[in-house]
């Protein structure tokens, strides 16, 4: 155990996954935990159900605005992802120089084992899925959390010393660590997203880069050699840096070439396997298998062992996923793309002429390099959402007409359905995030399969 909170006064702020989690540690570990909801929309009632048993009578819970006097008696401070350190309140608790722990921070130091840490703009559920199911094929100890929808905080005490365990981390649990130490760490890609939280991309870059804090030339971080951001870092990274790259030949690293995947050690080259050897599509994944190998050959996993993995592995809900075929038209959910590039991943994943549903909630995000990847794929642009008059715009921009607008998912899906000959694709990608119209990205995604799958054939 690396940290003594028993007795301290905790706030943790937002009720979601995150919070309820760190709830819970913070319970276990003897800390008062104090949970402020500034959404005043939830009541009191609606926020201790959410909380385990356990923790609804020794939890404190603040709805709204939090006082003063309640921050001065704090220890440490917890916020969710969700939360900007910008916030009028994080401010407040900055002037006070309370210590701010992310949830990611608050488990890391309560936690055993290994630590495999994984970020970038793109290609983290895909990559972190992928190397999960490689350490259980390995380990008898093994925890999938963070980003990818489990509380890191929620299982921390069940580590063993010889647990490994595998975190998607968003830029957002980047923020605030301190101790956090990945033994193998990963930056996918850096490109823009999250404009609206981080303001540059200097900045998001940056919270990105954080996923190497602690690390030293005895562990391992693996970058994409062909984004111009982690090939950047790569001169300045603490950690021993292992590059990937779909477009050159690297003296070191992993690398494509044609359809056969190469591992070259100072140019000693390996074939590691033919690309149509796996279940998954696009080139984006291929960089995600090339990164799960990289990391799983550092952690002492046997290639063969890996490889078994990789073959047999299926794509992660919701991204460049299958759904089903319905009148000769392929539907495909790419509800995690939500930044434009993730979407030009799923675009360029479709080999049949596509019809696109894009838009949602804005942020920040600019369109020319989504629009532009269209070529002769994408034959008709469906519009919903907060996004889709700047969408237009920008389509309008680079010469791309045939676009239209609706007003609701349903009324997008419909059309679609209508409009696709036998032999087409519709493909769900929005390039933007959901929440003007879903609480989430997975809640689009299922909305898009129900549909789908009550297409009659008639």
């Amino acid at each position: 155990m690396k940290a003594d909170l028993k007795g301290k006064k905790v706030l943790v702020i937002g009720s979601g996954l995150s919070g309820v989690g760190s709830v819970s540690l913070l319970g276990k570990v003897g800390a008062n935990p104090v949970l402020l909801e500034e959404n005043t929309r939830v009541s009191e009632e609606d926020i201790r159900a959410k909380l385990h048993e356990k923790d609804r009578d020794n939890t404190e819970i603040i709805v709204g605005e939090i006082r003063d006097e309640a921050l001065d008696s704090l220890s440490l401070v917890v916020p969710s992802p969700a939360v900007p350190l910008d916030s009028p309140t994080m401010l407040r608790i900055k002037e006070r120089n309370i210590p701010i722990w992310s949830e990611i921070e608050l488990a890391y130091n309560f936690s055993k084992g290994r630590m495999i840490a994984i970020t970038g703009t793109n290609g983290k559920t895909t990559t972190t899925t992928l190397v999960g199911e490689i350490m259980k094929a390995h380990f008898d100890s093994v925890y999938v959390v963070g980003n990818i929808g489990v509380s890191f905080a929620e299982s921390a005490l069940e580590m063993r010393d010889d647990t490994v365990i595998v975190g998607e981390i968003s830029s957002f649990q980047l923020e605030a660590v301190d101790n956090f130490h990945a033994e193998v760490s990963a930056i996918l890609n850096i490109t823009p997203d999250h404009l609206n939280r981080h303001h540059t991309m200097e900045c998001y870059a940056s919270m990105k880069e954080n996923i190497t804090v602690n690390q030293t030339g005895d562990n391992t971080c693996v970058l994409n050699y062909d984004n111009e951001y982690t090939r950047d870092f790569g001169k300045r990274c603490p950690a021993k840096v292992v590059y990937f790259s779909t477009k050159e030949k690297l003296s070191d690293g992993f690398f494509l070439d044609g359809e056969e995947i190469i591992m070259s050690n100072n140019n000693i080259r390996t074939t590691i396997m033919n690309i149509h050897d796996m279940n998954l599509v696009g080139l984006c994944n291929v960089e995600n298998v090339m990164a799960a190998i990289a990391m799983s050959l550092a952690m002492g996993v046997p290639l063969s062992t890996i490889l078994r993995v990789v073959r047999d592995f299926k794509a992660v809900e919701h991204r460049i996923e299958y759904v089903a075929t319905k009148r000769g038209v392929d539907y495909y959910n790419d509800s995690k793309g939500t930044n434009p590039d993730a979407a030009i991943q799923g675009i360029r994943a479709m080999s049949k002429p596509t019809i696109l549903i894009g838009g949602g909630y804005d942020k920040g995000s600019e369109y020319d390099e989504w629009i532009e990847c269209f070529g002769d794929t994408v034959k008709l642009l469906v519009l919903i959402g907060q996004t889709r008059e700047k969408i237009a715009e920008c389509a309008e921009k680079h010469g791309f007409k045939n676009y239209v607008f609706k007003d609701s998912f349903e009324e997008a899906l419909e059309f679609c359905t209508e409009s696709a000959n036998a032999g087409d694709a519709v493909l769900l990608s929005p390039a933007c995030a959901s929440w003007d119209m879903f609480p989430n990205y997975e809640t689009r995604g299922r909305k898009f399969k129900e549909y789908v799958n009550k297409i009659t054939e008639a």
